[in-house]
């Protein structure tokens, strides 16, 4: 292009841009300008949003970790342990397990029991490098190596390794191992040449977890759900069970701590010890797809992991079975409630044993029950009958105190000292008939931590009853009865019915249930009705069996209790103290019983004066 050339180019140009500028309409630019903007809006809807390269935040994650950062990158992938009780997901991004399938156990909507998953449950380990940055195992990918068989003494299953490569022989090793017919899994830490890399005396095992309902009754199953642990000096203690917030801080050494819920637990055991706890129960009344949150922060001994050796751990996932949690020691049973003191032993001895011997030879656990009752009457039977003997010799004296009665008209204290002169000179004790009613209290009550806990009658039905771990819904009522509820429990009613009917056969024989107390003793079954509405139907059909059979029994001693026979004993018994007192003198109840008429006599006629 020559000059005269690049002179005219330069003169159009100008031209074009000055007409532009003066003849174009002044709504153009704006025009163009939303045109523009329409395109680029278009263009924005049709192309996705560029999110930053993965690549890229896993680069800059590794640079946040320092010399940990040779696993903060990787490919996330799940790999699997299985026996006949368990499956175990466990995910390389972190090494922790994903999710517990119980294979043998259902929800109560009939779906698969997932104990733990990802969406409700987490666990982390986190620690601090010698420069000062937080780790967690969740920032780390981990290789999983092949699944391979192992075998220890008579046990045998599969382990896995899933390790985090951090160079120059440095690495992080999680090992699982799940041996058959268990629901075990056991856990190994290695932190193998990291003895200079890690700081503090504590790594920290944080474990979330959103307790899914898996029970029928939300109420039963937020009662029945908290934190357990065992210290390794004061063994077993908890976190209430109330609905507010709990946090319970120990700095003792740990040997356990467990998330316990109605009939499945999921805990994790130090082989060694755990340094201290801080765990948290939270429940919120108002989210019903929640029934409590459970949150554990948990120290675990740096020199356990980096010691060469590995920290050794094992998690429990499984169900509140005491044939089970017995052989895992230190106190891990516990997670079981079988109540405290001496109904504790009498559920593990009396009867766990009877209900595990007859579960192995009927299936239908509503005759279980029966045959259980059975069982503890035959053994009740002498003070039962010790019992009905004592309340058929008050039937015997009551015309006798009837008379006391009348003679004193009303004067209390001087019928209740003739009464008790009367008792002693037939030979009556009237405590006699308390007293085994008061050592037949431990199994009554032990029945109440029993069926309420009794992971057996999970899903169990029984004639109307659908599931004997809970209440049975003979009826659904319209409204909500303040104290009862909103349903009917047939079991319940039948046995408030033979209570009242056991109570009204003892009132004809005991004389001395009279007044007040005769009112109190048909007003405490109407109680129970109350109380016992939403507990487990298997419990209100064993105390309904028992009302029964109990009765049947009275009426079989009361057919072979000859009343004259008797009368004729206490006659005998007249005579014999008569001469015993003659050779004696009076004992020191007599003396006392004298002293108190002399000082009514005394009173009294002050009283008159």
């Amino acid at each position: 292009m020559d000059r005269n050339q690049a002179i005219g180019f330069g003169l159009i140009a100008v031209l074009l841009l000055a007409y532009s500028f003066f003849f174009s309409s002044p709504e153009q630019p704006e025009q163009q300008a939303m045109q523009e903007t329409a395109k680029v809006e278009q263009l924005q809807a049709t192309t996705p949003t560029v999110q930053e390269d993965d690549s890229l935040a896993q680069a800059r994650k590794a640079a946040a970790l320092g010399s940990f950062g040779a696993a903060a990158t990787g490919e996330a992938s799940i790999a699997t342990l299985e026996n006949e009780n368990i499956r175990v997901s466990i995910n390389s991004k972190g090494g922790q397990v994903e999710e517990v399938l119980l294979k043998n156990y259902k929800t109560y909507q009939g779906e698969p029991l997932i104990l733990f998953d990802s969406e409700s449950s987490k666990t982390d380990i986190a620690f601090t490098t010698n420069d000062g940055k937080k780790v967690q195992l969740s920032d780390l990918y981990f290789t999983a190596s092949e699944v391979k068989d192992v075998s220890a003494e008579d046990k045998s299953g599969k382990t896995i390794t899933f390790r985090a490569n951090l160079g120059n022989g440095q690495y992080i090793d999680q090992v699982y191992t799940l041996y058959n017919e268990n629901f075990m899994l056991g856990y190994k830490l290695d932190f193998e040449g990291l003895e200079q890399q890690v700081a503090g005396n504590n790594l920290t095992f944080t474990w979330s977890d959103k307790l899914k309902q898996l029970e029928r009754d939300l109420k039963q199953n937020r009662a029945k759900s908290t934190i357990n642990y065992a210290t390794v000096e004061d063994g077993y203690d908890n976190l209430s069970i109330s609905e507010e917030t709990e946090t319970e801080t120990v700095e003792a050494p740990l040997k356990w701590v467990a998330n316990k819920q109605n009939f499945f637990t999921a805990g994790i055991i130090a082989g060694n010890q755990f340094s201290g706890a801080k765990m948290t129960t939270t429940v919120d009344p108002a989210d019903t797809t929640v029934v409590k949150t459970l949150a554990s922060e948990i120290l675990i001994p740096t020199k356990d992991v980096v010691s060469g050796n590995g920290g050794e751990f094992m998690f429990y996932f499984g169900p509140n079975d005491y044939k089970i949690l017995k052989n895992l020691g230190y106190d891990f049973d516990k997670n079981l409630d079988l109540g405290w003191g001496i109904f504790s032993w009498v559920n593990k001895w009396l009867i766990i044993p009877a209900f595990d011997f007859l579960e192995n030879y009927i299936g239908n656990y509503g005759i279980i029950i029966i045959l259980l009752v059975l069982y503890i009457k035959t053994i009740l039977f002498p003070l039962t009958y010790k019992s009905y003997s004592s309340m058929a010799k008050m039937k015997v004296l009551k015309p006798e105190i009837d008379a006391i009665k009348e003679r004193n008209d009303g004067d209390m204290q001087k019928t209740q000292m003739e009464t008790m002169k009367l008792y002693q000179e037939m030979g009556v004790n009237p405590l006699s008939g308390c007293i085994p009613m008061l050592l037949q209290m431990p199994i009554l009550f032990a029945m109440f931590n029993f069926f309420p806990n009794s992971i057996e009658l999970r899903q169990e039905a029984f004639l109307w009853a659908t599931d004997l771990s809970t209440y049975d819904v003979f009826a659904k009522l319209p409204f909500t009865i303040p104290f009862y509820g909103s349903h009917v429990s047939m079991f319940t009613l039948l046995m408030t019915a033979s209570t009242i009917l056991y109570t009204w056969s003892n009132n004809q024989i005991n004389s001395q249930m009279q007044g007040p107390m005769k009112f109190y003793s048909y007003l405490m079954p109407l109680i129970f009705m109350f109380v016992l509405n939403s507990f487990p139907a298997g419990l209100s059909f064993y105390y309904f069996v028992s009302n029964i059979v109990t009765f049947g029994q009275q009426a079989a001693i009361r057919y072979f209790v000859d009343e004259t026979k008797i009368r004729t004993k206490l006659e005998e018994n007249k005579h014999k103290i008569k001469e015993k007192k003659a050779k004696g003198g009076p004992s020191f109840t007599e003396r006392m019983q004298e002293a108190m008429r002399q000082a009514q006599d005394q009173k009294r006629n002050k009283a008159k004066k």
